[in-house]
C-alpha cells in the first residue's frame, strides 16, 4: 500500500517538525519525594497536579524514551470525556450515584484539559466541537438507538447526548448510506503530541525533572531500579499504560492492545465540499470493528482502527511502524464510509498501544503498604480519562480526602489476564468474531446485530462491542 511516511512514532510529530531531541537520563542514585514512571499523559497530569497542590515537593518523571512517545503522541487526538467501559461493573465497588458522579467528572476533564492548555500557553489545534457516531444499517442505528437510552436512564443530560435520524446526521458529514447518528456535545478536538509536549514543559517550569533514555527495570516499595541508577522515594506512580506489562511483575495486568491510524494529504476544498464535515466533528462508526477520525487542524484526515490487535507476548511496534495489510485495512474502511476520498493519497501511517485491563474498566488507585500508586487501562479514551486520573493519584499521593478518591475506579483490582496462548487466542478470536459479525450483518441487509458479537462480548469478559 503506498503510503509516504510508515512509523516514526506518529504523524503528529511530522507535524511539529519531527522527533524531538532527548531529555537527559538519570544520572544516578537518586532521592526524591514521588517518583512517576513514565512520561506520557498520566504521569505528567500526576505530576501537574502534584505541584500544583505542593509546590515544595521533589517530583522525578523517569521516561524510557521520551516524554509522550507512547500512546500520548500517536492517538486519534479525542478529548471526549467520555465512558468506554461498563457501568455495571463499577457497581460493584461502588453506588449507582458514584458512577453517575464519575461520569460528571470525566465530562468536566474537557475544560480542564483546555483550561490548563490556555492557562500554560499550549498551543495544541484545541477545538471544541461535538463527536458523531453513525449508523450505517438498521443493526447499527438500534444499537445506538439503545445505547442513547442507556445514557438518558443513567441520567446522562440531554444537553451532552441526542439522536439523530439520517438527514440530519447526512448534512453534517456525508457518511455513505448513513442511517442516524448519536451526538455527544461538548468534546474536543487535539493535537495530542502538542498536548503532551506543552504539558512536558509545563511541568518542568513548575520544578519537576524529566529523566528520558532510562529505562525501568523494576518497581518496589520505595525504589525504582533503572539501567542509570535507582531512585528512592516514599511514594512511586506507575503511568506506563499500555507498557505496563514491560516492568517485572506486571506481564499480565494490562494487555498493550494494538491500535492504527492513518493521515490523508491536505483534503482540497473542492473534496470538502463533497463530504461536508465543516464542524471538525470527531467520527466513529456503530459497527463492531469500531473506527474513530478526526479533521486535523492542517484540514487532513486522521483515521484509525485496530488493525492486527494484539502482538503475541505482549510484544509492541517498532516506533510505530505498521503492518501494510493493516494500511490497506483501514484505507478500505476509510473509503467505504467516504468514497469522496478514494482519490486522495496518504501522507502517513502508524500504530500504538492502548492498555486493557482483563474487565476493560480503567483503574487508579494506591498501595498504602508500599506507596506504590497506578493509573490507566484507559481502553483507547486516555486523553482525558488521564487528565481525572492525574487529579486523583495528586490526591492519593498526597493522602488527600477529596470527592475524587471516592469514585468506584479507585483501588479496583481486576484478575490478571491469562497467560499465552490462552490471551493471543482469545483476543484475535474476538476481533475475528466482530469481523464477521460485521460481515454476516452486511450480507443480512444489516436488519439485526449478529449473534457472534454477543460471543466475542462473552469470550473475553466485556459487555459491548465497538472497541
Amino acid at each position: 500500500m503506498d503510503v509516504k511516511k510508515n512509523g516514526e512514532v506518529s504523524f503528529w510529530y511530522a507535524d511539529m517538525g519531527g522527533v524531538p531531541a532527548y531529555r537527559p537520563p538519570l544520572p544516578g542514585d537518586l532521592a526524591v519525594d514521588v517518583c512517576i514512571v513514565g512520561g506520557g499523559f498520566t504521569g505528567l497530569w500526576t505530576a501537574y497536579y502534584l505541584k500544583q497542590t505542593q509546590p515544595s515537593l521533589c517530583v522525578a518523571v523517569v521516561e524510557k524514551e521520551f516524554a509522550g512517545f507512547g500512546a500520548s503522541g500517536r492517538n486519534g487526538g479525542w478529548c471526549s470525556g467520555g465512558f468506554a467501559w461498563s457501568r455495571e461493573k463499577y457497581l460493584e465497588t461502588g453506588s449507582r450515584a458514584g458512577v453517575i458522579d464519575f461520569e460528571r467528572q470525566l465530562r468536566g476533564t474537557v475544560d480542564e484539559v483546555i483550561r490548563v492548555a490556555e492557562e500554560q500557553g499550549i498551543d495544541a489545534d484545541i477545538r471544541r466541537t461535538d463527536c458523531l457516531t453513525y449508523a450505517r444499517s438498521p443493526a447499527q442505528m438500534q444499537r445506538l438507538r439503545e445505547s442513547y437510552e442507556e445514557e438518558i436512564a443513567w441520567e446522562v443530560p440531554k444537553s451532552r447526548v441526542a439522536l439523530i435520524g439520517a438527514e440530519e446526521a447526512s448534512a453534517r458529514i456525508r457518511i455513505e448510506n448513513a442511517h442516524g447518528a448519536v451526538v455527544t456535545h461538548d468534546v474536543a478536538r487535539v493535537q495530542p503530541a502538542k498536548l503532551v509536549r506543552g504539558l512536558a514543559e509545563a511541568v518542568e517550569r513548575l520544578g519537576v525533572t524529566i529523566y528520558e533514555q532510562t529505562t525501568v527495570t523494576g518497581i518496589g516499595k520505595g525504589c525504582v531500579t533503572t539501567d542509570r541508577g535507582q531512585v528512592k522515594a516514599p511514594r512511586i506512580v506507575r503511568a506506563t499504560e499500555g507498557f505496563t506489562h514491560g516492568i517485572a511483575g506486571n506481564e499480565r495486568e494490562w494487555v498493550p492492545l494494538n491500535s492504527a491510524i492513518l493521515v490523508t494529504e491536505p483534503v482540497p476544498e473542492a473534496v470538502w465540499r463533497e463530504i461536508g464535515w465543516g464542524g471538525y466533528e470527531l467520527v466513529a462508526d456503530a459497527a463492531h470493528a469500531y473506527c474513530y477520525a478526526q479533521r486535523t487542524a492542517g484540514n487532513r484526515i486522521a483515521f484509525g482502527g485496530r488493525g492486527v490487535p494484539y502482538r503475541f507476548g505482549s510484544k509492541t511496534d517498532m516506533r510505530g511502524q505498521t503492518q501494510a495489510e493493516t494500511i490497506a485495512q483501514l484505507q478500505e474502511i476509510l473509503w467505504r464510509l467516504l468514497p469522496q476520498t478514494r482519490a486522495l493519497k496518504l501522507d502517513h501511517a502508524w500504530c500504538g498501544v492502548l492498555g486493557v485491563p482483563r474487565d476493560w474498566c480503567a483503574t487508579v488507585g494506591l498501595d498504602c503498604d508500599s506507596g506504590i500508586a497506578w493509573a490507566g487501562g484507559y481502553v483507547g479514551l486516555g486523553v482525558s480519562t488521564s487528565n481525572l486520573a492525574g487529579q486523583t493519584l495528586a490526591d492519593l499521593v498526597l493522602d488527600r480526602q477529596t470527592e475524587r478518591t471516592g469514585l468506584p475506579w479507585v483501588n479496583r483490582r481486576p484478575r490478571k489476564w491469562e497467560r499465552e496462548p490462552l490471551r493471543w487466542l482469545g483476543i484475535h478470536s474476538m476481533y475475528r468474531l466482530y469481523h464477521q459479525a460485521d460481515r454476516n450483518e452486511a450480507k443480512g441487509g444489516g436488519l439485526k446485530t449478529s449473534r457472534l458479537a454477543t460471543v466475542a462480548n462473552w469470550l473475553t469478559g466485556r459487555s459491548g462491542g465497538g472497541l
